[in-house]
């Protein structure tokens, strides 16, 4: 099957709503959205907290924070197949190959880019929004909300490019979900596994779809830097 033909019956996928691609899809986006839900509240807390903060070996944190930006998701993934497999601390939990698993990884992988931009976006707030809190003699809690409110949308960029790195990972999604058609098989694991048999009709499709994805992420994060600058 030539690239046309191919791109043909890939189109041709999409718009007849086959059953097993949007499934592919669907278990791809819950995960990932799961993972965010969970990732989020606890990324923008650790960055708000190592913002305003001072403790020992704070500085330390922050380093190994960022360099966790770059780690491979293979790695991870790793990591997280030998605490969860039989012989692991975890084995007894029977969570490998699930996508429990799979949004455990994600929630490993989206953390440190929302602490790591959380925690850029508090350190160059405006300071007067805290002290006027401060002056105002506004409770802890209050204060943080104030000032997450100051920096709401650089938060939200980061919340784009948190959900922007995880949708498209492979690595530890295929370590640690098992690439189980209807359960833990997601877009990225299913293009690599039809490209690998041949089908290059439904890779392309799911590409398609995992590219609007990226797409509207990344089109979502330039419109907060806008309006952050605005």
């Amino acid at each position: 099957m030539g690239l046309l033909d191919a791109t043909r019956a890939a189109l041709l996928l999409l718009v007849s709503g086959d059953p097993e691609l949007w499934g592919i899809v669907g278990v791809s986006l819950s995960v990932t959205l799961r993972a965010m839900l969970v990732a989020t509240p606890l990324g923008i807390a650790a960055g708000y907290l190592l913002a305003t903060v001072v403790f020992p070996g704070r500085r330390l944190v922050i380093i190994l924070t960022q360099g966790l930006l770059a780690s491979p998701t293979v790695v991870v993934g790793l990591i997280l197949y030998l605490l969860l497999s039989r012989q692991g601390v975890f084995g007894h939990l029977q969570l490998l190959f699930t996508q429990t698993a799979m949004i455990i990884g994600q929630v490993l992988i989206a953390l440190p880019v929302l602490i790591a931009f959380s925690l850029s976006a508090i350190q160059g707030a405006d300071p007067r929004a805290r002290e006027t809190a401060l002056a105002l003699g506004a409770s802890a809690p209050r204060i943080a909300w104030t000032l997450l409110l100051e920096v709401r949308f650089a938060l939200m960029a980061a919340v784009c490019s948190a959900f922007g790195r995880i949708v498209s990972e492979i690595g530890c999604a295929l370590m640690v979900g098992g690439n189980i058609a209807g359960v833990t098989r997601n877009m990225p694991t299913a293009i690599a596994l039809e490209t690998s048999k041949g089908d290059f009709a439904q890779g392309i499709a799911l590409g398609i779809v995992l590219l609007l994805v990226a797409l509207g992420i990344n089109t979502a994060f330039a419109f907060f830097q806008g309006e952050a600058r605005r």
